[in-house]
């Protein structure tokens, strides 16, 4: 009997978030409802252990606004005015408008846009791609996210996984750089906590004083994108006092030598003026780092959001390597592990398909730029996993092209979000819990699989269904479009040259749920780099080539501060404004749940003391926050957690009052220095209070 037919019981689940620790679930139903989301215990690194998020799943999976049938506009773009059709009728006009726009434009008039709005592999890099390829339509690069760190991750270590956590347990020195982790990696935390019972420091440098912060043994704030200036500046003191590995560098890095000449200009007191940090804390830092092991790094995803996010993290991987903390169980660093569990792309996406390998590739990150300027025009977009009217930068523009009545436009979506108001037309989503997929995880070692515990709500498709549905209409009767869940992820596991994923069967996850990677193979780590010396290359030739720095480096923000001023002296726009997550959703997911809102309270720019007197803001103010590019109006928070010339507003929320709640009409669609990745943080705004 399938868990879809069983009534009451408990049974196991996958939590579907773009999150690291893809946690083990226990969904608990009665009458063939789920009732609660519990953690489960058995999984061997989240152990039942569950976010408040995920806690409240159900809101999300039976909302009272859950698009349970395809929906065709009636009303004006934007306005959200929709009426019932059928599967088939709307498979009929999207075939029909998409053959057509191919024999009148050809078919890169047609654009994908979709990220991890579920981590299923089968959601979002299966079935869906299979389609567009077959149809060869624009490619989208997908570097909204982790594109710049992993790019400057991989030029340094070329493999692109880091410390695991089993060995992360036995570190003495825990750097937390530029993530908050108590929010959005919480299973470490436990890990961290155990260790600080034998006497283990936490450090925690950021740019906000965040959950994760307050915890710390030290906190070290910083100028938003002073980071690599920071790591460099350690890497000087490392150097004059005598706290490099000289054995390890000889045997495992090339270009020590060019390194340990190149830092000796970034002395403390320059790296002070460019971080705010203070010259001596500098040295402390570098002293503690150097003398102390296992000393372990995790590199936070806020880093590489700034102009210069790729050589950022880039040069903080570079720090094992001249302590030769990478041989030390629990020392290393960690940017993302999703590497250890890569399965067999090309089988899942079937790239072999597309008539055109060589169609043109457009940004994420620039889809105003693209929707409005591209030459020649998009005339189609495809939504699905992603809700770019809130989440993409620069959402202003994305609302002007969104706006084209010669743009057609659909999505795929749980809700009427944002984005979703401006589609011709709407299909119903399932939730991840009335799917069958896979899930690999970017932090642990575990893969697992999810298999559908209630049957699809309304009228709902999964992804693979539904590109299934579209692929016949549109005539492909290619043999990619007859495989099932459990063939696709038979292919997908089946890779000749990752040993990481020997034993890991689909015939395994079935009988178990979730197998843990050969992991053994770590004990080859460092033998198997790809960078093209074969070791870690703290000098990158590759690097040089692309018109980069070749040697670690601070390379000023566009925006902001620029080696010269601090923020918060004159300037047209003299703020620093960052926007990272809150604790209560991830991204806009759960922005329309009103538990988690209500916990939020609502959007807020949190502003320091010194910056709100010169503007006359009190707490709680209504405020305006501008720039050139767009403005929104939140309460204003008055705290000193973030150094005068900082607001920080964290946190996606859907459309409020006119659209005045989206953070990311203020910040750039400019692409960072590696990788196509997003440069979200590296933004100038100044505020005023309402009213005045």
């Amino acid at each position: 009997m399938s868990l879809i037919d069983q009534e009451n019981g408990i049974f196991p689940a996958v939590c579907p978030l773009d999150c690291p620790d893809t946690c083990g679930l226990l969904l608990h139903k009665e009458h063939g409802r789920i009732v609660k989301v519990t953690g489960n215990p058995e999984h061997p690194v989240t152990r039942g252990a569950i976010c408040n998020k995920v806690r409240n799943m159900t809101e999300r999976v039976y909302h009272p606004e859950r698009v349970l049938y395809p929906l065709k506009r009636i009303g004006a773009k934007g306005e959200g005015k929709f009426e019932r059709i059928s599967w088939d009728e709307a498979a009929a006009e999207i075939a029909a408008r998409y053959k057509q726009l191919i024999a009148e434009h050809g078919p890169e008039t047609i654009l994908p846009y979709s990220f991890y709005g579920n981590m299923g592999i089968l959601s979002v890099d299966g079935m869906d791609r299979r389609f567009f390829n077959r149809m060869g339509s624009t490619k989208l690069q997908q570097g909204i996210c982790n594109a710049a760190g992993n790019a400057g991750f991989k030029y340094t270590m070329g493999f692109g996984g880091g410390t695991i956590p089993e060995d992360a347990a036995e570190a003495e020195l825990f750097i937390v750089w530029g993530g908050n982790i108590v929010s959005t990696n919480m299973h470490m935390i436990p890990i961290i906590e155990q260790a600080r019972k034998r006497g283990a420091k936490l450090v925690v440098i950021d740019v906000h004083r965040n959950r994760t912060a307050e915890r710390a043994d030290w906190f070290i704030p910083l100028y938003p994108g002073t980071d690599g200036a920071l790591a460099v500046g350690m890497m000087h003191v490392l150097f004059d006092r005598g706290l490099v590995n000289e054995a390890f560098l000889a045997r495992y890095t090339v270009g020590h030598e060019e390194l340990r000449e190149h830092v000796r200009e970034y002395t403390p007191e320059l790296v002070s003026t460019i971080t705010g940090v203070p010259a001596e804390d500098i040295v402390k830092l570098a002293m503690m780092y150097g003398k102390t092991s296992p000393a372990y790094i995790h590199i936070g995803n806020g880093l590489q959001h700034h102009d210069n996010g790729g050589m950022t993290v880039r040069t903080i991987t570079c720090l094992p390597a001249l302590t030769g903390q990478w041989l030390v169980k629990g020392g290393g660093a960690f940017k993302s592990n999703g590497p250890y569990a890569k399965v067999n792309s090309e089988a899942l996406e079937r790239p072999d398909l597309r008539p055109n390998p060589e169609a043109r590739s457009v940004s994420m990150n620039q889809l105003g730029d693209v929707l409005l300027q591209l030459d020649p025009p998009i005339h189609a977009l495809f939504v699905y996993c992603a809700n770019p009217a809130v989440v993409a930068p620069e959402t202003g523009r994305v609302e002007q092209g969104l706006l084209r009545e010669d743009l057609f436009t659909v999505v795929h979506d749980l809700f009427i979000t944002d984005t979703a108001k401006y589609a011709d037309i709407i299909l119903p989503a399932t939730s991840t819990f009335e799917n069958t997929d896979l899930y690999t995880s970017y932090w642990h070692t575990y893969v697992q699989l999810q298999e559908p515990v209630i049957p699809a709500i309304g009228e709902s498709k999964s992804n693979v269904e539904t590109f299934k549905l579209l692929a016949k209409a549109m005539g492909f009767e290619d043999e990619a479009f007859q495989e099932t869940e459990p063939e696709m992820i038979q292919a997908a596991l089946q890779v000749e040259n990752n040993p990481y994923l020997t034993g890991v069967t689909y015939e395994a996850l079935k009988d178990r749920r979730f197998v843990q990677l050969n992991i053994d193979e770590r004990l080859h780590y460092l033998d198997r780099l790809t960078t093209p010396s074969g070791r870690i290359e703290l000098y990158s030739a590759t690097l040089a080539e692309a018109g980069l720095p070749p040697l670690p480096t601070y390379v000023p923000l566009h925006e902001g501060y620029d080696g010269q001023r601090r923020p918060g002296k004159e300037s047209t726009y003299p703020l620093m404004f960052i926007s990272p997550p809150n604790h209560s959703f991830l991204n806009s997911t759960f922005a329309n749940v009103p538990k988690l809102m209500r916990l939020e309270k609502g959007p807020a720019l949190q502003i320091h003391p010194e910056d709100a007197r010169h503007r006359g803001i009190n707490d709680g103010d209504e405020v305006t926050v501008w720039n050139d590019r767009g403005s929104f109006i939140v309460k204003a928070l008055v705290v000193d957690k973030m150094l005068p010339g900082i607001v920080v507003s964290q946190g996606l929320w859907w459309e409020g009052d006119n659209g005045r709640q989206r953070a990311n009409a203020l910040t750039p669609s400019r692409l960072a220095d590696m990788g196509g990745g997003a440069t979200f943080f590296s933004t100038v705004v100044d505020v005023k209070r309402n009213g005045r």
